[in-house]
């Protein structure tokens, strides 16, 4: 087959949209938007916005440039620019961002092969048409020169009317793959942006849920973002990567959300608790753990048959960061030495997020003001916490917690209930 065949052919009447790529649900507003915005049909380009579009011409024979620009002259054509010396062309096409360059092949020096070949290496340059020029009519080199990635080949002399249309035809493709360039960068962005909203909201919803179970026994509800701040740094400490420390600071706060099914009469009794009363506060461990795991499949078919309930609420129900808390929730009560509850888990058995979030509740609750006692000072917090090692805390989670003290008092006097409570007054 004749290489000299394999041109661009007419531009059809519509172009084939980008095929969809499957998205979370949650930001499918956002792609509907950009789609609305960038429809396929918005990249059938008017001929005459061609018309400005940039062209370099690179021939060292000064007539056959001074013939080419007339003859796309009168075609409307006017955003020129020359080059001579090929040697000197891949400056000009990268200072000059071409829509598309005509290129000789047989030049001195630097050859229009040679330039295609370093045109290889120049990712940026990679989406310019290059349409090569040559009154060399074998084959090989048309074979060649479309090989290394010429969009088309025009045979010297150049004949007027088959120079525009080619030009035409490469800049309407050109344009098209810029159009679709800018659909994903748009896309990309607006998408981006909404999983940015996303995580927001899921992160207020979380701290709302925190609080909720939070105000049954305290006013400000700091507790919780405490907690979570100090098992964040407590997981730094230990190794764990930014988005493990960020996900168990956020999972950390729902440590104590089964308090919300606790009878009032137990949860603010402000005295000392009688056994039946403490086994009853035990149980909000197994309750948070409740409130976070995924339904049961037989709950899950029977809110689905229920008339008024939208099938989207039925989607995702196992999320990595309720499964998190959940376990944060059931073991962060439990004991080194395995006398916690409430399951009397002992050493490793404990999942590490609970043995890092018992160092941190503790702290809070020695360090902040309760109903049934003062805040502790810091030094009396750290001498009951060290009394305690191997017993009711891993060791090397509660050596973590002590290097990283600095960290740990700059968010208590952040976060600092009195404070805080000012603020709201």
């Amino acid at each position: 087959m004749d290489p000299t065949n394999n041109v661009a052919g007419p531009v059809p009447d519509t172009v084939s949209p980008v095929p969809s790529v499957p998205m979370e649900r949650s930001a499918n507003e956002s792609v509907k938007q950009v789609r609305e915005t960038l429809d396929s049909n918005s990249i059938l380009t008017d001929r005459d916005d061609l018309r400005d579009c940039k062209i370099l011409i690179i021939d060292d024979e000064p007539l056959v440039i001074r013939v080419i620009r007339r003859f796309l002259a009168t075609e409307g054509f006017h955003n020129f620019a020359t080059v001579e010396d090929s040697r000197s062309a891949l400056d000009e096409i990268s200072a000059f961002s071409p829509d598309v360059v005509l290129l000789d092949i047989m030049m001195p020096h630097v050859t229009g092969l040679d330039l295609l070949r370093a045109r290889r290496e120049h990712t940026s340059l990679l989406s310019i048409p290059f349409i090569t020029l040559s009154a060399n009519s074998e084959n090989q080199v048309k074979r060649e020169a479309l090989i290394l990635g010429a969009t088309d080949f025009l045979a010297k002399p150049v004949d007027a009317s088959d120079l525009t249309v080619r030009v035409q035809n490469a800049l309407t493709v050109k344009k098209h793959h810029d159009h679709l360039a800018n659909y994903a960068i748009e896309l990309e962005r607006q998408v981006r942006e909404r999983t940015a909203m996303i995580e927001r909201s899921r992160e207020q919803i979380i701290h709302c849920l925190a609080r909720a179970g939070e105000y049954r026994d305290n006013e400000t509800g700091e507790h919780v973002i405490r907690v979570g701040k100090y098992c964040a740094v407590i997981a730094d400490e230990l190794g764990f990567g930014t988005d493990y420390c960020r996900q168990i600071e956020l999972a950390a706060q729902l440590h104590d959300v089964g308090k919300i099914g606790i009878p009032d009469s137990v949860l603010l009794n402000p005295g000392k608790l009688s056994n039946i009363e403490f086994d009853i506060m035990k149980r909000h461990c197994s309750l948070g753990c409740e409130i976070m795991e995924p339904l049961a499949a037989s709950e899950n078919e029977r809110i689905r048959q229920h008339a008024n309930v939208g099938g989207f609420i039925m989607d995702g129900v196992d999320s990595p960061m309720l499964e998190l808390a959940a376990i944060i929730a059931r073991t962060h009560h439990e004991k080194w030495d395995g006398t916690g509850y409430p399951n009397q888990l002992k050493g490793e058995e404990i999942p590490i997020e609970g043995r890092i979030c018992c160092v941190a509740d503790v702290f809070d609750a020695l360090s902040s003001e309760r109903p049934y006692k003062s805040a502790f000072p810091l030094k009396k917090c750290l001498e009951i916490m060290l009394s305690e090692r191997a017993t009711r805390f891993d060791p090397i989670v509660l050596d973590a917690f002590l290097k990283r003290l600095a960290d740990i008092e700059k968010i208590r006097t952040r976060y600092n209930d009195k404070q805080n409570t000012d603020r709201q007054a």
